[in-house]
């Protein structure tokens, strides 16, 4: 196994310190800033938007992987491109108009995903798989931090992993992910690993972004 790309999730950082935060992950190692937008409809929380995803951009030069959980991702998701997004994924159970949405996006000039809640079998990428740059497996109920990691996750990333065929589509896991889960995870295909409390809530940034590369085989 290679050493994942990890993305700390930034809805656990202190967004008082914004910059900071963003800083001293790059500093610790993270590879990418995970920044889920949710609009309080289509999970049950909500978070921030736009103008947080600008203030991040101003504040850092890192990759900024934008997951959006809400029921108008192609209007806000536009709206993420414009204030620096680096890659925009949106729900599949979101929208009927997912490939309108991808290819809005790609115009837009960022990389896209798209995210699967738990319940969805990844077989509905399929007829998209040529518009993706990502594809999220949520280890969640989507929607708040902190939940107990879902035991059937490695097994659908092994199907995705199936059905991707080889083609140049990154794998990520977001939620629960801890040391306890990675290293199954990575075995299965996952390219990125996404954590939030467990990073942001860890005493030391480094040691903990150093713990979870481990996982896939880093010295």
């Amino acid at each position: 196994m290679s050493a994942p790309l990890v993305a700390p999730s930034v809805l656990s950082a202190d967004l008082v310190r914004l910059g900071e935060e963003l800083r001293a992950m790059e500093d610790a190692g993270a590879d990418w800033h995970h920044l889920d937008v949710m609009d309080g409809a289509f999970v049950p929380n909500l978070t921030f938007g736009p103008l947080l995803v600008a203030a991040a951009r101003r504040a850092s030069t890192g990759f900024l992987d934008v997951h959006l959980m809400i029921n108008d991702p192609l209007t806000y998701g536009l709206e993420c491109a414009k204030a620096g997004a680096d890659l925009v994924s949106f729900h599949f159970e979101a929208t009927p108009h997912v490939h309108r949405v991808l290819t809005a996006l790609k115009a837009a000039g960022v990389r896209t995903g798209l995210a699967l809640t738990p319940s969805t079998p990844v077989e509905v990428l399929e007829p998209v798989l040529n518009y993706l740059d990502l594809a999220v497996i949520m280890g969640v109920n989507p929607g708040f931090g902190g939940q107990e990691f879902i035991p059937e996750t490695p097994a659908k990333v092994r199907r995705l992993k199936s059905l991707l065929a080889g083609r140049a589509i990154l794998i990520e896991v977001d939620g629960g992910v801890a040391e306890d889960n990675a290293r199954e995870l990575l075995a299965a295909g996952t390219d990125v690993l996404v954590s939030g409390s467990r990073l942001y809530g860890a005493p030391d940034y480094r040691a903990a972004v150093a713990a979870l590369k481990k996982t896939g085989g880093q010295p």
